[in-house]
């Protein structure tokens, strides 16, 4: 039986593909909210962003974020998100 390929996405700030665990997850729900979605299954339009402090960085204050989701972004998601990433516990084990 063979495996199936590991899915992949691409980082909105550096451009890079990545397997899907190692990026963070940033989804725009059908209410309109912003959020980090640690299972990477929450219902909306989803971003992705790498763990990586430049890419954080740049993607809330470049932009994107917001080109991506097509809505602002919260900027008190910045500091959530380096939070979760100092622990350690961007796998949904928040």
């Amino acid at each position: 039986m063979e495996r199936r390929a590991a899915p992949t996405r691409t980082c909105v700030q550096c451009r890079s593909t990545k397997d899907k665990r190692e990026l963070l997850r940033i989804v725009r729900t059908p209410a309109g909210e912003v959020v980090y979605d640690p299972t990477g299954k929450a219902n909306g339009r989803g971003a992705y962003v790498c763990s990586d402090e430049g890419c954080l960085t740049g993607a809330f204050e470049k932009g994107g974020l917001r080109r991506a989701l097509e809505v602002d972004v919260p900027i008190t998601l910045a500091a959530d998100l380096r939070r979760i990433v100092s622990r350690g516990t961007f796998d949904g084990a928040e």
